[in-house]
Order: structure tokens, then sequence, then C-alpha cells
């Protein structure tokens, strides 16, 4: 698998460069006919690079799949250093008794499987067990910690505002309102005393704090409903339908919300949150020099930054895959896929952001600027009910996921973005 991978890396390390040949012969000598070639044949090329990226992607998370089944488990009958049909005396773990207790419901279950989750459940905050109090039969589960961080990842890939890695990530073990201090002093400056003389003291040097809300905002996944047979029948994995279908669906969710949230009711998106840096000239297109003002319309402190970067969509990265500065230089800069060097733009890395707006009237296309002053606040983990007599009839059980989460641009000038005219 790994090696396959690698060898669609190679493959796309080609195609760029190929592209990159095709778009050198552009010049301004170049007759319209053959510019519109060479262009069509560079936005084939990046058509096919993309596919490749995506045949990675699932290939990557096929390998990742594997590699957890692979996993052996000694405390599971029939695993590592046991007889096959020999009982293990070990506990069970919480994964394996979650997942029977799915299939199967809780009566299913050995006194010992019971044990486990009964620990697992004492251990659960207030106010989840009040959700789940009642029968085991309607009552919810809370996914194991491990499947938890598996979803999370899941959602990270369907959005740069759920990834670590670029955001500032604030894990809270409960939903109360945090209230964020801020303060900025950049207009503030020192200054020359006189022999003597008395340091002023008017109150004008002042530091003026302010504050910013971090509350906890609920998204569920809506109700999933899978037919028993199928669970018993084991026709396929529930922990990787799971995976795959909540991470996605909270992923668009939170990188959205986190993206264009309003701020009212809601997450305070990055678009939102952020401030002019450049008006386009066009409501159509991008220039390579407006890219340039919007860069510089970030402070430096800001701009040195390790996780400052660019964000667009990808409709706008094809765009900007074209532009060339003042000297003829293209502003996409290829990186290194051998040693994982990023693609840059302007000595910056980018993230594409599917939930950012297409160019277009007074649309905000492009932000840059340091990521990490913008909060994403995680309430606990990743949480799964699962309702067995609500669809009892239909010999079903419904699956819902929930998420609670907030995000805030703690400092506004650190984050710009470039807007288009009316």
């Amino acid at each position: 698998m790994k090696t396959e991978i690698r060898k669609l890396r190679e493959q796309q390390a080609k195609i760029v460069a190929d592209a990159r040949e095709r778009l050198e012969e552009i010049t301004d000598e170049t007759p319209a006919e053959r510019v519109l070639e060479l262009e069509q044949q560079f936005d084939r090329a990046m058509e096919e690079h993309d596919t490749i990226e995506k045949k990675i992607d699932r290939l990557q998370k096929l390998s990742d799949a594997e590699d957890r089944l692979n996993e052996a488990d000694p405390r599971r009958p029939g695993g590592d250093g046991e007889a096959p049909g020999e009982e293990s005396e070990e506990a069970p773990s919480y994964r394996d008794a979650f997942a029977k207790a799915i299939s199967f419901g809780m009566s299913a279950l050995s006194p010992a499987e019971r044990q486990v989750m009964s620990d697992a459940r004492a251990e659960l905050p207030e106010e989840i067990r009040a959700q789940t109090s009642g029968t085991d039969a309607s009552g919810g589960y809370t996914v194991p910690t491990e499947f938890s961080g598996e979803i999370d990842r899941a959602m990270a890939a369907w959005g740069p505002l759920w990834d670590a890695d670029i955001v500032q990530e604030l894990n809270t073990s409960n939903g109360r309102r945090i209230e964020w201090p801020t303060v900025d002093d950049t207009a503030k400056t020192g200054r020359i005393k006189a022999e003597n003389a008395s340091v002023d003291d008017d109150g004008t040097d002042d530091v003026v704090f302010g504050q910013k809300l971090l509350d906890a905002y609920v998204y569920d996944t809506g109700m999933v409903k899978v037919p028993i047979e199928l669970l018993q029948d084991s026709a396929f994995n529930i922990e990787g339908l799971l995976n795959d279908l909540f991470g996605e669906r909270l992923g668009r969710t939170a990188n959205t919300i986190l993206t264009t949230g309003t701020g009212s009711a809601q997450p305070n998106g990055v678009v939102t949150a952020s401030t002019l840096g450049k008006t386009a000239a066009s409501n159509a297109a991008i220039t390579a020099d407006e890219l340039i003002d919007l860069l510089h319309s970030v402070d430096p402190a800001y701009r040195a930054s390790p996780r400052s970067r660019w964000m667009f969509n990808d409709t706008t990265m094809a765009a900007v895959r074209k532009l060339k500065d003042g000297q003829g230089n293209y502003l996409w800069q290829m990186g290194d896929v051998r040693v994982g060097e990023p693609a840059q733009i302007l000595g910056h890395p980018y993230s594409v952001n599917q939930a950012m707006a297409n160019i277009a009237t007074v649309a905000k296309t492009v932000l840059f600027g340091d990521f990490s002053k913008y909060i994403v606040r995680k309430v606990l983990g990743f949480q799964v009910l699962t309702l067995r007599e609500r669809y009892a009839e239909s010999f079903q059980i419904g699956l819902v996921g929930f998420k609670r989460f907030d995000g805030e641009l703690i400092n506004t000038a650190a984050v710009k973005h470039l807007a288009h005219p009316v």
C-alpha cells in the first residue's frame, strides 16, 4: 500500500513539473491561440493531479483501517498468545464491549463485558449521565476514547479549521462559558525622558483590556438508521461506518461554521471575524499585486508566525496557480513531495477550504494571517447515542453523534481578507 502511494506521489510530481513547463511557455509574445491551448493543458494536468490526490487519500484511509484491524488485542478470544476457542481470562476491552452492545444489545454481553460498560459509564460527566438515564435498551453509550480520536481526525480531513496544526485548539472538560481576556498595545511606544523630569502620568498610557467569549454550541450528525440484520451478519465494520459517516458530516459542518459563522448564537467564523486587508479591483479575478498587498497588510510579527498561511477554496486556488509577480515568477511554488515540504505562495503555505466563497461580487475569497490566533474550543470528546426501541418495529437501531465546540478570532489584526467590489 505504501509503495503504491509513493508511486502516486512521484506521478504527481511529474505532472506538476510538466504543468509548470506549459505555463512557462506563455510569454507576452505567445499567440492567443497557443496561450489558450497551454492553459487548457495546464488545467487538465491539475485536474489529474487532484484526482490522484483523492486516490491517495482513499488508499491512506484504507491503509489506516487495515492497520487498526490487524492490531492484535490479547484480551479478545483467539487473540495473540491464545489458542482458537480458548476464552481469555483478561478483562474484555471497552471497544469490543461497545461494538457488541450496539450490534446485539446489553443482554448479549457477558458479566465481564457488562462490568466494563458500567465502569465506563460511571466515569461520564453528570450532564451526559442524565441523558442516558432509563433502560439500557433505550439509552446511549459514549463512543470509545480511541474511536473519538479517529473521528476527530476524519473531521480535520474535511476542513483546515478543525486541524490543531493550523488553528489553536482548546480542549475543555465542560461547556461553561470561557472569558478570554485580550489586549492590543501595539499603538503604544516608549519615549525619551528629560533629566529630572517627571514621567507622564495622565492616564493616556494605561493598558486597555478587552474580552472574547467562548461558548459550547452543540452540533449533531442527524440520525443514522442501521438494519440489525447487517449488524448481526457482520456485513460491515460498525466502527468504520460510524467513523466515515459521522466524521464526514460533522467535519463539513464544523469547518463551514468555523469559516463563515456569524458569531450570533453560533461560532464566529474566521472569515467573519477577519479584517479587510485588500479590496480587489475586479469582482471576477484576482491579481498577483493584490495578493502581495494582502500579504503586507498583515503586520510582520504575524507574518513571521510558523502558523501564518493563505486560505481559499479550490476554485480560487486554480486562479492563483496561474499568477506571476512583477518579475515573471509564479506566486505558486511547488513543494517537495519526497520530504513532505508543502507547496507555497509568496513563501507561505496554504490551505484549501471549500467553505470559502468563490470569486464574485462582495465575496471575501482569500485569507492570510496567523491562524494560531483563531481559537477552536472543543468540549469533551465526540459522543454517540444508540437508540433501539425507537426503531424496533423496523428492526433497526438509530445512531446519532454529537460534538460541542465554538470558535473565535482573538486578535482580528492577525488574519485579514481580500474582498471583491460591488
